[in-house]
């Protein structure tokens, strides 16, 4: 067996004992892990276009959120989480937070990370 195949045998082999740890972070991935996370709800646009928060923009939030623009949980940890939900045509996980805009919230969820962005399936919120 000339040094070129075995060199290929080998390789082959390591790729084929790494794919089952790859898989199963991946799949981990997708399934999400259940977090507590402690943060702000926040109104995307206002606060990310405009810097625009706190008890002052309360209302504004809660209009926004009213015509669509999607709220969020800003994580004390400096990520943005966005709620996300598998009902179809889809449970308006806004309209949920709706009553916690500007406010500090804990919510309980499953969390999927994917190409750099954070969702959360909420289970519970509280104040």
């Amino acid at each position: 067996m000339s040094h070129r195949s075995l060199g290929f045998l080998v390789l082959a082999g390591i790729a084929l004992a790494a794919t089952p740890a790859a898989a199963q972070q991946a799949a981990a991935g997708q399934q999400g892990r259940t977090t507590t996370i402690t943060g702000d709800v926040i109104d995307l646009s206002c606060r990310l276009g405009q810097g625009l928060s706190g008890e002052s923009h309360r209302m504004c939030a809660q209009v926004c959120a009213d015509r669509g623009i999607p709220l969020a949980i800003l994580g004390s940890d400096g990520n943005v989480y966005l709620p996300i939900s598998t009902a179809m045509p889809g449970e308006s996980q806004t309209a949920r937070l709706r009553a916690h805009a500007e406010h500090r919230v804990r919510v309980t969820g499953r969390v999927v990370e994917r190409s750099g962005a954070r969702a959360i399936f909420i289970d519970t919120i509280e104040m």
